[in-house]
């Protein structure tokens, strides 16, 4: 690091650290005043959110979608019990930390969808006999949830009020469940507007639009779509509109009129996360030096796209027909291969078309793993913390600490890969973003072949669009610093492993 950088560097990590602090602060703070508890509803993990001085009112249990976890609808739940309602978020089997893995095929649904249902029942059954609650109950859920929501609603007529957020639900019909909401993001895909304004449409006869209520509240058919402006999937969750609209839902559907506390947190988690990505930057002055000079495929533009664009075509392709179910994780094992096959079609490219190699190198080894040790543990302890504590379990069960190892199998080769082929003094510019743009499209290809096994890809693209952003930043800092490829290719294909391994659900087939 030069002395003209320092200045700059400790300016940076100076707002970097501000930012946190004051994210971290205004996240915590927005539980002052409520009183939240983990427990146990059978098997299954709660958590009760109730304001500390409640009297008894009626609960509201929250569910979550695929691949989501409890930390997921804290919004929601934190919104509700500043409101004056109790709120119980669980994990769903499979999901979380709840231990108990899914049973059946995702692609049949039946029975997969029975024991989600159970579980919810069972939840909202321990939720009912909370001291504080007075037997009133409604529900929301979210993707996955909202359809097992509105079956537990339509099962249980003294369900006042429910709440279908990114909805898909083939069994509601004009009079149940009672007084539904739709919540749907601008930004998602238009089949589930599409769903939500047929749902409405069962009472409006045709005529619903976006934003007016129709039915009403007395006899349980009020019906209401919502479009959540500027969010997509997961962003819906996070909506000022979502909060503002679910609360007077409930509020209509329970007689009640308290609207004060709206969850807000969206902008102090972008503050925490964008503080601990641009932290990254100063630390990776630190870093050890792991090449005398720069080291990568330095491609032209001719070579390099041809290297860039045969993975993501062929790769789909030869996996098509192929069994990728080997792991007891629901659309982990297929991701898994992906990453493994793409990564050794790019390498194979580069094999015949590098133009500098290994062996030209005075290379540290020990420097490498060093480096990648220190961006890894960073990257998964500054992010993998409030990550676990306000967005998704991201700390695995012991049942998943196994899985980490098998899926960084799959993520360490394309790494490897990635990284060499867009790394170099003279790489091309925009190489980076050019690759991590052919991997989705490459999963898109994967979803068009066989779109009842992998539609649930869909829904993750924002998350691994934000993962590509955050970590290939780091990896650029790192690649600055040691001058190789190696330490942000290991340390990356770790976090992949990891957050694939906690994410996805595991299941028994």
């Amino acid at each position: 690091m030069t002395a003209g950088a320092a200045p700059g560097r400790i300016a940076v990590a100076t707002m970097a650290l501000i930012m946190i602090v004051v994210g971290l602060l205004e996240l915590r703070g927005a539980s002052d005043g409520l009183r939240i508890t983990r427990n146990l509803a059978g098997e299954t993990p709660v958590t009760i959110f109730q304001a500390r001085t409640a009297a008894p009112a009626p609960v509201i249990v929250i569910a979550h979608g695929f691949a989501g976890s409890q930390q997921l609808m804290q919004p929601f739940a934190e919104t509700l019990a500043h409101n004056g309602y109790i709120a119980v978020t669980f994990d769903f089997l499979g999901h979380g930390r709840n231990r108990i893995p899914m049973c059946g095929d995702i692609t049949e649904g039946t029975t997969i969808t029975t024991e989600l249902l159970e579980e919810l029942t069972e939840v909202a059954s321990f939720a009912r006999k909370l001291p504080e609650s007075n037997g009133r109950v409604g529900v929301l859920g979210h993707s996955m949830a909202s359809d097992i929501v509105v079956r537990f609603a339509k099962a249980n007529p003294d369900v006042e009020a429910t709440v279908a957020v990114s909805v898909f639900s083939p069994v509601a019909t004009a009079t149940s469940p009672r007084n539904l909401l739709v919540i749907v993001g601008v930004l998602e895909p238009a089949m589930l507007r599409n769903e939500g304004l047929r749902i409405v449409n069962l009472v409006a006869d045709g005529t619903a639009i976006a934003g007016e209520t129709y039915g009403n509240f007395a006899d349980g058919t009020a019906r209401k779509l919502v479009i959540a402006r500027g969010v997509e999937h997961i962003g819906v969750l996070y909506s000022h509109d979502s909060m503002v609209e679910a609360l007077r839902w409930i509020n209509a559907a329970f007689g009640q009129d308290k609207e004060g506390y709206i969850d807000s947190r969206g902008r102090w988690l972008a503050l925490v996360f964008v503080g601990i990505a641009a932290l990254a930057w100063p630390l990776s002055a630190l870093l050890p030096i792991g090449s005398a000079s720069c080291v990568g495929a330095e491609l032209t533009w001719k070579p390099l796209l041809i290297a860039a664009f045969a993975a993501p075509v062929l790769t789909p392709l030869i996996l098509w027909k192929l069994p990728t179910d080997f792991l007891p994780i629901l659309l982990g094992d297929y991701l898994t291969l992906h990453f493994l096959l793409y990564g050794a079609l790019t390498g194979i490219a580069l094999f015949y078309l590098r133009k500098q190699t290994l062996q030209r190198q005075s290379v540290s080894l020990g420097n490498i793993l060093i480096a990648a040790t220190a961006v890894a543990a960073y990257s998964l302890v500054a992010f993998g913390l409030p990550t676990d504590a306000y967005v998704f379990s991201f700390l695995p069960t012991p049942e998943r600490i196994p899985l980490i190892a098998a899926i960084a199998c799959g993520t360490l080769p394309y790494f490897v890969a990635d990284e060499w082929l867009t790394r170099g003094s003279n790489s091309r510019p925009g190489a980076y973003a050019l690759t991590k743009f052919c991997f989705l499209l490459s999963l898109a290809i994967a979803v068009i072949l066989n779109p009842e096994k992998l539609f649930f890809l869909v829904i993750i693209v924002p998350a691994i669009l934000l993962l590509f952003l955050a970590f290939g930043l780091v990896s650029r800092w790192t690649y600055a610093a040691t001058r190789h490829p190696l330490p942000g290719a290991l340390a990356n294909a770790m976090i992949f492993a990891w957050a694939i391994a906690v994410t996805f659900p595991m299941i028994i087939r």
